[in-house]
């Protein structure tokens, strides 16, 4: 115990942090932080996926359990980390749904600049447009307009350079603007 600003109050050192030694109490609390900071995020990475709302809360169930059972209180996991499990959780499930309409709003959004939503016509062509390019171009399209990640976080989740990603970013963002007739409207530099 140590004297407290000299007033004769005395204080268990362990307590200071505000943290309790008990490595459960401690793990619960490291997780809580890691659940409040993340969970939407999370949810949101799986509802561009998945259409029906109950699959989304399991996914996001198991994805917190599969965090909770390989936790380190010392090296919490970070949003990258998160969506790496969420994406093999997507990948394992079986009946893989079509992409949801907020996503294809997201992408035409983005490409357009313009706040109005497009539509069941527009939605349809956005999805035709994503057709023509690559998987991975259509990941980092959906990683950069639906999940909102930078460039940086894409490539550490995608576990390439920067460089690449950008790279394949505005190929694929030239390829979806030529296909939807949006040529002159690079919002890129706006």
């Amino acid at each position: 115990m140590q004297d407290v600003g000299g007033g004769g109050q005395t204080a268990d050192p362990t307590r200071m942090n505000g943290r309790s030694e008990d490595p459960n109490t401690l793990r619960n609390e490291v997780f809580t932080r890691v659940f409040d900071e993340h969970w939407a995020a999370v949810r949101h990475h799986i509802e561009g996926v998945v259409g029906d709302d109950d699959e989304v809360t399991e996914i996001v169930s198991e994805v917190f359990l599969a965090v909770w059972s390989r936790l380190r209180p010392a090296r919490p996991p970070g949003r990258v980390q998160l969506l790496r499990e969420t994406d093999r959780r997507l990948r394992a499930r079986p009946g893989r749904s079509m992409t949801r309409l907020t996503a294809l709003d997201a992408v035409h959004v983005g490409l357009s600049g313009d706040p109005a939503l497009p539509g069941i016509v527009g939605r349809s062509e956005v999805l035709r447009a994503l057709g023509v390019l690559t998987p991975t171009q259509r990941r980092i399209i959906m990683l950069t307009y639906w999940d909102g990640l930078a460039v940086g976080e894409i490539a550490e989740l995608l576990r390439a350079s920067e460089s690449r990603v950008q790279k394949t970013l505005r190929l694929a963002e030239d390829r979806l603007r030529a296909a939807l007739g949006l040529e002159g409207t690079d919002t890129r530099d706006a």
